[in-house]
Order: structure tokens, then C-alpha cells, then sequence
């Protein structure tokens, strides 16, 4: 039974919805999103600091707000925060749609991010809360309709932007409006559990809480790397493919394989890998296996890189998009390996006790990770290129993902990643 639309009806209807939420929710994000760009410096006419503005704008907001979110949702109740940020996603959307002007576009992009920060850390801890014993099967689940939604929202939206991005703008706000709708009427209200019944601390009390977590934070910090790595396949292989391929319509399709391949894989893989890695691995090991693959991920192009660019024909085409395809599905099979047990573990070393929180601090944590990764990332390909050693940035890629695995390693050896490592800390209150 590892079809994942038999699983996800094992489960109760509040998990079996935040899945197809996920699902839904990525579908009408990616309808638009990877089109904002050429919406703005196209058809708006905005200088190009202008956009990365635009887009650095909802990044920051997202990553930045992802801690605040998680604390209402640990003192307001997860399913308000669900529903507050899907709305403000479908004014937000309508907004990108709808108006020209610079300040107008600044507030709707921090509006998305913000939605992003409200419903994601309430999501994940909704998830833990319902499946109980089932977390790490819930997550791999999770991420099964996390990476449908990815692979199915930009093809509506290109046959949507082909007319206008207005409609592109205005079906997702629909999208989301329908789903906003679903969970008000069938989302099971839940709360975050408290210690023994008593009244919730104050919000300082309860970040103190968090931020004293000594084994979450030190998890955190081992994780930042790896988020860098992942995000890679939206920036330097997408950026290698168009390099070698030297022609913008073959650079398209080869980058479109790679987040095909990379999505098809996690779909078709998902379940039974996590099955086959809680059987024979157990959770820490299964983390530091994932980390481990997102290092050898960077070979291929590190070795692709040493290897003269042919001046055309098919042999151009397959140095451009093979080496980066096989780096965007070891990407993907190390995230397998690892996102269901990693979002576990975040769990465990919460001790129950806020668990959204703990969430949001820890995306906070790790986008600051894929920030500088990204900044640094794109600096290093240039200049080496320059220097004249191309495969140099690919091959610290890999050694980032070798040093988080042994940093994971690490912390499961002395037992810093079990429950008991949490309950044997003094609580904060």
C-alpha cells in the first residue's frame, strides 16, 4: 500500500487535508510565482534592481516573519493562523495582478511572505499534533503533495500567463479562496499542548523557552547548510544548464527536467524510501544519509567542469543538462532520505511543548542558510569561473553537505537527537 493517495486515507481527516492543503497551496503559488519576474521587468517595465527587489522583498518577509508566525500558532491555535494566511495570500495574489506601481507591488510581495510565515509553522505542528505516532509516514506524505503542487503549478501557469498574469494573479487568489472556504468549514480546530493543563506563559516566557533548547539549536545550526544545498537546484544548476547550453529555448527545457525529474522522483519514491530507512536506519542515521547524498550531489557538475564545452550538436546538450539532472535527483534523493525524520526530530527535541514555535524558528534559522548559501553561491561561480578553476564552488558544495552530515553524526552519537536528551534539560517558564 504505498500508493500515497491509499496512505494519506489511513489517516484522520485533519492530517488528510493539510495535505492536499499543501498540495494546493504550492499549486497556486508556483502558478504565479515563477512568472513575477518577467511580469515585472516585461510588462511593467521595472528596472531589474526593481524586481530583485520585488522578489528579495517576499523572501525576507517569509523567512524573517516564519518565528512570529509560529508563535501565534502556538498561542492562538493553529487552524486561525492556517486561515489568516491563506486570506492574506489571496488579497496578496489579487494585488500582484492587479496594480503598477512600485510601493503597491513592495506591500502585496510582503503580504505573500507574511501569509507564508502565518500557515507553515501551524501546518507542520498541525501535522505532528495529528499523527502521533505516524509523524515521520505523515511528513513523507507531506512531502509527496509538497513536490505535486510544485510540479503541477507552473505548467497550469504557463497555459494561464499565455493569455495575461492578471489571470495567472487572479485564478490563484481563487485557489486560494476555495481553500480558505474548506478550512473554515472542515478543519478541526486545534491548539498546542500545555503543560499540564495550566494558562499559556507570556509570549517572552514562552521564546525563552525555545531559544534555551540547547540540543534544537544546535540541530539547527547543523541543518543550515543543508537547506543552501537544496535551494541550488533553483539557482546554479538552473544557471549551469543555461550556461553550457548557449541557446535560451534549449537552456529552458533542460531546466524544466530538472524539476521534473526532481519532482516525478519524490512522488514515485517518497513512501517507500522512508519506509525502507525507518526499518533498517532509524531517524538519525536516515538525516545524516540525506545530508551526505545533497554533498555527492555536486560531483557530476563539479566533474562536468573539467570537461571542454563541445561547440554544439547533441554532445552540448547532454553536457548541459545531464550532469545538473543527476545533481537535481541526488538533491532530491537526499531530501527524501531525510525530510520526514528531520521534521520528526524537530518534534522531539521540542518535547511537545511548543511545537510551532520551534518550527518557525527553525525555518527562520535555515532561510538565513539559503540566503547567504545563495549570495555566496552565485559570487563563487562567477569568480571561479574567471580564475579559471570551474569546478572549485561545486566541489565546497560538496564538502558544505559532507560537514553537515558529520555535524548530524555528531549529535546522534551523543544522543543530543532523542526525546531523552530534551526531557533531561531544565524547563523554562
Amino acid at each position: 500500500m504505498n500508493n500515497p493517495l491509499t496512505r494519506a486515507r489511513t489517516f484522520d481527516r485533519g492530517v488528510r487535508l493539510l495535505m492536499v492543503n499543501q498540495f494546493t497551496i504550492n499549486l497556486g503559488f508556483y502558478m504565479l510565482m515563477p512568472y513575477l519576474a518577467q511580469h515585472l521587468s516585461g510588462t511593467l517595465g521595472l528596472a531589474a534592481w526593481a524586481v530583485g527587489l520585488v522578489l528579495g522583498v517576499r523572501n525576507l518577509s517569509q523567512q524573517g516573519m516564519f518565528f512570529f508566525g509560529g508563535t501565534l500558532a502556538d498561542r492562538l491555535g493553529y487552524k486561525p493562523m492556517i486561515i489568516a494566511g491563506l486570506v492574506l495570500r489571496i488579497a496578496a495574489f489579487a494585488v500582484l495582478g492587479l496594480v503598477d506601481s512600485l510601493p503597491a507591488l513592495l506591500a502585496a510581495s510582503a503580504a505573500v511572505g507574511l501569509a507564508g510565515a502565518l500557515f507553515n509553522p501551524a501546518s507542520r505542528a498541525y501535522l505532528a499534533h495529528d499523527a502521533g505516532e505516524r509523524r515521520v509516514e505523515a511528513f513523507a506524505l507531506f512531502n509527496v503533495y509538497y513536490q505535486a503542487g510544485i510540479l503541477f503549478g507552473p505548467l497550469v501557469g504557463v497555459a494561464l500567463t499565455g493569455v495575461s498574469f492578471r489571470l495567472t494573479c487572479l485564478v490563484a487568489a481563487g485557489v486560494f479562496a476555495v481553500l480558505s472556504v474548506v478550512q473554515v468549514v472542515a478543519l478541526p480546530a486545534r491548539t498546542a499542548r500545555r503543560d499540564g493543563g495550566q494558562p499559556a506563559a507570556g509570549v517572552l516566557s514562552q521564546w525563552r523557552t525555545v531559544l534555551a533548547n540547547r540540543p534544537f539549536l544546535l540541530f539547527s545550526a547543523a541543518m543550515i547548510g543543508s537547506y543552501a544545498l537544496s535551494f541550488q537546484v533553483y539557482l546554479a544548476l538552473p544557471l549551469e544548464v543555461r550556461r553550457v547550453a548557449g541557446d535560451e529555448q534549449v537552456g529552458t527545457v533542460g531546466v524544466g527536467l530538472l524539476f521534473a525529474a526532481s519532482g516525478l522522483a519524490t512522488i514515485a519514491g517518497q513512501t517507500r524510501l522512508t519506509a525502507w530507512c525507518g526499518k533498517h536506519l532509524g531517524p538519525g542515521r536516515s538525516i545524516v544519509a540525506g545530508l551526505a547524498c545533497l554533498g555527492v550531489a555536486f560531483l557530476p557538475p563539479a566533474a562536468a567542469a573539467a570537461v571542454a564545452v563541445p561547440a554544439g550538436g547533441p554532445a552540448r546538450w547532454a553536457l548541459a543538462v545531464l550532469p545538473p539532472l543527476l545533481s537535481a535527483l541526488l538533491l532530491a534523493l537526499g531530501t527524501m532520505l531525510a525530510y520526514p525524520f528531520e521534521m520528526d526530530t524537530v518534534v522531539a527535541l521540542a518535547g511537545d511543548r511548543y511545537v510551532a514555535t520551534h518550527y518557525g524558528l527553525y525555518n527562520t534559522i535555515c532561510g538565513i542558510g539559503i540566503a547567504v548559501g545563495n549570495l555566496l553561491t552565485g559570487a563563487a561561480l562567477d569568480t571561479a569561473r574567471a580564475a579559471g578553476a570551474p569546478a572549485l564552488p561545486w566541489i565546497v558544495l560538496g564538502a558544505v553537505g559532507g560537514g553537515c552530515a558529520l555535524a548530524v553524526l555528531r549529535l546522534h552519537r551523543t544522543g543530543r537527537l532523542t526525546p531523552a536528551a530534551v526531557r533531561a534539560r531544565p524547563v523554562t517558564a
